[in-house]
């Protein structure tokens, strides 16, 4: 029989000056997210969605919490915790930089570049939509930042993936689908680092043991968006200016991005770097005036040119993650989380399989309420996994990558999420100035990897195969 996981890890309680009282107890924090969806639900069903109208529903859901609590004082306390979050100023501060240099590289030509790549080729239809997937889970694993991804390759993929012919909403969810890819493998990643730090395991084992998984999620995918990322009619419309390939000369600051993250640079930094060089060639090549970066506009309100027409294109995003992290916090500090947690843990199952279940389940569930996926690692790991793993002998690197892999699922497709949230924000401004369609926020459900990385680990957690114990190797069966 193996033993019970250690009592002393289960998730505390909020301390007496963060405890947050709800009217009817800790489960009516959950009512000020639901409003919030609702909101996000409605807009979308009535295909009047956008991140401005988005507002009203993160606004509401406050000001709901506001009224069924019973400590207004502390109420406001943890709604200020929320917002001042450490990881979310960093999600916010990629955003911004992200979107300088998604903006830049439009603005340079990789959108008429890869139009004409796509005329002259033949890379049209559902092989521009595999294209789309193959590059966003190159900067993702580069980068470590699925939001960041999505910002930065949108404006640049989406707009020439229709006018090549993909299907506009499946080329949108294979930018998503590249983007979790990332979070879930690159070692830099928030969440990579949250299950290897929590589980004390080596990050070199954890991507190594992570690869099997992650690529036989990804090649699902790639099948996926072969047979399904096509149906378009090809145009050879023009993009800003005449479809060139000079345009293509702006991969090289996509690949300084890449190149600088995997020798383990800040985002930020290599961002910025990825910015300067696409400035520089720009202007050397012509493809750039510098008066198209930055100039004193004719009118006021008018755009003083691509840096900062790259940071309005996320202020939408950036406001909706801050509300986000205000309602995540008060699930927190209500108490909510904690007690679902440790009543979860008193449950958990004694054989291995059904404990890694218990693990992937807490994980995915815990995913859910939450704006982002790295938390619910924060919460689950100390206080279940790794006690559940280590009363099994499992590696650590075996309880990282499934609390890693769980919530890089379902996070992938619900509307409220930080990085769902983004993608479809950063949609709606592509598609409007370039008058394309713009898919549903519901085309998210579709994404082939986070569904096929759920059915792949289920796999692993039912048959053993990539199952690891400590000191043994990992078991093919």
């Amino acid at each position: 029989m193996a033993e019970k996981p250690n009592r002393e890890n289960v998730a505390p309680e909020p301390s007496p000056d963060e405890q947050v009282g709800m009217i009817g107890g800790s489960l009516t924090a959950i009512i000020p997210a639901i409003v919030f969806v609702a909101v996000l639900a409605w807009l979308s069903i009535e295909e009047r969605a956008s991140s401005t109208g988005f507002w009203v529903g993160g606004w509401a859901a406050l000001v709901v919490g506001l009224i069924l609590t019973t400590t207004k004082t502390k109420f406001a306390h943890s709604l200020i915790r929320g917002l001042s979050d450490k990881t979310g100023a960093v999600i916010i501060t990629a955003f911004i930089f992200a979107g300088v240099f998604g903006s830049l590289l439009a603005g340079g030509g990789l959108v008429d570049g890869l139009l004409w790549l796509g005329l002259e080729t033949g890379l049209q239809g559902a092989f521009f939509t595999v294209l789309a997937f193959v590059l966003a889970c190159i900067f993702a694993a580069g980068t470590g930042t699925s939001v960041g991804t999505v910002v930065a390759m949108v404006p640049v993929l989406y707009p020439a993936g229709v006018f090549l012919g993909a299907d506009p909403a499946m080329l949108a969810v294979a930018i998503l689908a590249g983007g979790a890819f990332g979070d879930n493998i690159a070692p830099i990643s928030d969440t990579t680092i949250s299950s290897a730090y929590t589980q004390k395991a080596e990050m070199g084992e954890v991507v190594k043991t992570r690869l099997p998984l992650a690529l036989s999620a990804a090649g699902v995918a790639l099948v996926v968006f072969a047979i399904f990322g096509g149906g378009g009619e090809a145009s050879n419309r023009q993009v800003g200016a005449e479809a060139t390939p000079l345009g293509l000369i702006m991969i090289i600051p996509f690949a300084l991005v890449i190149f600088l993250a995997l020798r383990r640079q800040h985002i930020i930094v290599s961002l910025t770097w990825g910015s300067l060089a696409a400035i520089a060639i720009g202007l050397a090549t012509g493809l750039m005036q510098p008066g198209a970066i930055f100039s004193i506009p004719g009118e006021r309100g008018e755009s003083t040119g691509l840096i900062e027409d790259g940071i309005s294109g996320i202020t939408g995003a950036v406001i909706l993650v801050l509300f986000i992290l205000a309602l995540a916090q008060l699930l927190t500090d209500s108490g909510l989380m904690g007690k679902i947690l440790a009543k979860l843990e008193k449950q958990a199952a004694k054989g291995v399989r059904s404990a890694e279940l218990t693990i992937v389940g807490v994980s995915v569930l815990f995913s859910i309420p939450l704006g982002a996926n790295a938390p619910a690692i924060l919460l689950v790991g100390p206080t279940l996994a790794r006690p559940l793993g280590m009363s099994h002998n499992l590696a650590p690197a075996r309880t990282a990558n499934l609390l890693d892999c769980s919530v890089c699922t379902v996070y992938y497709m619900l509307p409220w999420h930080n990085a769902v949230i983004v993608w479809f924000s950063t949609l709606l401004v592509t598609a409007n100035e370039f008058d394309l369609p713009i898919p549903s926020i519901a085309a998210a459900f579709l994404n082939p990897y986070a569904w096929a990385l759920l059915i792949v680990l289920l796999i692993s957690v039912i048959t053993g195969w990539n199952r690891k114990y400590a000191n043994q190797r990992v078991l093919t069966a």
